[in-house]
């Protein structure tokens, strides 16, 4: 007898016969998707997964295209540096000085007061005239080069997940960064150096620290490998006493982990250490040597502010230099920390709530000269022509100060990055905020579509370059990201 459950009058919703039916196309109409996502004809793209030899995890690979960049360079600034103070010129805030923002304003941190325009003044610069503000003038002189994103939006307005969706594509931790991605799909071009290297501020790591040099779920070699130009790898050097005996011993120990492989020739966590182990060796000989900036002339020094009086300014200096030189020598990707964890009130980066124009004025000169120094050093040597610079932040701030300070809150719904070298427009500027920088309303852009724009810049397809993890073929873009294809050259 039927069960009065299965049926509804003049229909049968389930029974034997219509069951296994229905299970006979269903079957049928997952094999048919299969097929055509094989040719391209689906909704679903094939994964194109990267050659990776086990015993040489980071050679250099070839990408699914031609890309025009071969290298890049991530400058990050800590704390939500204030788009309205540096490089999203709104006249309409200036006017409106000291009036109520109109509608509704979802706030961070407390009320909200009126408009207030920048401390700092803006003026054309370069011959593109593009204004920017007085804050970073070394920079701005530089904007001939830059192609701006006026129009970026983060989906939190909370330093840690913000500051992991920039870095990662993710709010939650644990995801693979930008870095990782791009060495698991390409390798490296430098074979006694890492593939990623990540280069924290003087002052400190950022508010989710190594998290933004994972590997998360990549195979461990694709991690970021962090030191600075004050603090070199660590352990780096085997005691003096050991040395001779770990030369001797270097072949034997290379035939052990060979034979240790081929018994378990999945162990990716066996790979990567093995891997990890003989560059270790390799750097004995090459990181001292590629962190001695005082190989570097005085001229090129001076141009970075390197020998600086000031020590936040000179150690920023020196990273910057150190970033160039790993690049110069075939390094992936760099990434070029300013701004630390907060360590009370915008002490340590560019979280300016209540003292914003004391803060930046300290903030500005940090970044301002060395930056652009890089700029000009790449150029110069002819390597921003293969290389992507990206400069970002975690979010933006509001067109208002806080109710009772005199600093801008958190604000997600619009803010800038900028883009120079290889494969972008310049100078350029796409989309926009509104009139006052509150929200981006013309082409809106998410820290999806950045990353699909880095990576098709380095000839991937952000759509094929997955890796399969519990059951979930992953992407740095997730589901979401568009390349913009109006930034490239």
């Amino acid at each position: 007898m039927r069960s009065p459950f299965l049926t509804v009058p003049g229909r049968h919703l389930l029974d034997r016969r219509h069951f296994l039916g229905n299970l006979g196309s269903g079957l049928g109409g997952i094999a048919l998707l299969h097929l055509l996502a094989e040719q391209g004809r689906g909704s679903a793209r094939t994964p194109l997964r990267p050659a990776i030899r086990p015993e040489a995890p980071l050679a250099a690979r070839p990408g699914h295209f031609a890309g025009k960049a071969k290298r890049v360079l991530h400058v990050f600034c800590s704390g939500a540096c204030s788009h309205l103070d540096t490089w999203d010129y709104k006249p309409e805030l200036i006017e409106r000085h000291g009036q109520a923002l109109p509608g509704e304003v979802i706030t961070f941190q407390g009320a909200n007061g009126n408009l207030t325009k920048s401390p700092y003044a803006f003026r054309p610069r370069g011959k593109c005239g593009k204004y920017t503000s007085d804050l970073l003038p070394q920079l701005g002189a530089c904007v001939d080069e830059m192609c701006f994103i006026h129009s970026m939006t983060a989906k939190s307005n909370t330093h840690g997940p913000a500051e992991s969706q920039m870095n990662t594509g993710f709010t939650l931790e644990g995801f693979p960064s930008m870095g990782a991605w791009v060495s698991y799909a390409l390798g490296t071009l430098a074979n006694d150096l890492p593939a990623f290297v990540a280069i924290p501020d003087p002052r400190g790591i950022p508010q989710i620290g190594p998290a933004n040099w994972s590997n998360g779920f990549l195979p461990a070699v694709f991690q970021g490998t962090s030191f600075s130009a004050a603090s070199p790898i660590a352990n780096l050097r085997p005691p003096r006493q050991l040395a001779l005996a770990e030369r001797d011993g270097a072949d034997f120990l290379r035939l052990l982990n060979d034979e240790h492989l081929k018994r378990s020739p999945g162990d990716t966590e066996l790979s990567a250490r093995i891997a990890a182990y003989e560059l270790a060796a390799r750097l004995q000989l090459s990181a001292p040597a590629v962190s001695d900036l005082t190989r570097e002339t005085k001229v090129t020094r001076d141009l970075y502010g390197a020998d600086d009086p000031d020590r936040a300014r000179a150690g920023f200096a020196r990273n910057c230099l150190l970033a160039r030189r790993l690049l110069e020598k075939g390094v992936r990707f760099v990434q070029v920390f300013n701004g630390a964890y907060a360590m009370g009130e915008g002490v340590g980066n560019w979280d300016g709530h209540q003292r914003l124009k004391s803060d930046y004025d300290r903030h500005g000169p940090i970044l301002d000269r060395p930056v652009a120094a890089l700029l000009k050093d790449l150029k110069a040597r002819g390597m921003l022509d293969d290389t992507l610079v990206v400069w970002s932040t975690e979010f933006g701030r509001m067109p208002t100060f806080q109710r009772g300070a005199q600093g801008r809150d958190h604000n997600p719904k619009g803010f800038t990055v900028w883009l120079a070298g290889a494969g972008v427009k310049k100078p350029f500027s796409y989309g926009a905020t509104d009139e006052v920088g509150h929200k981006a309303v013309e082409k809106v852009s998410t820290i999806y579509d950045l990353h699909a724009t880095i990576l098709h810049l380095l000839g991937l397809d952000h759509e094929r370059l997955s890796f399969y993890h519990n059951g979930i073929e992953r992407r740095l873009t997730d589901v979401h990201g568009h390349v913009l294809h109006d930034v490239l050259a």
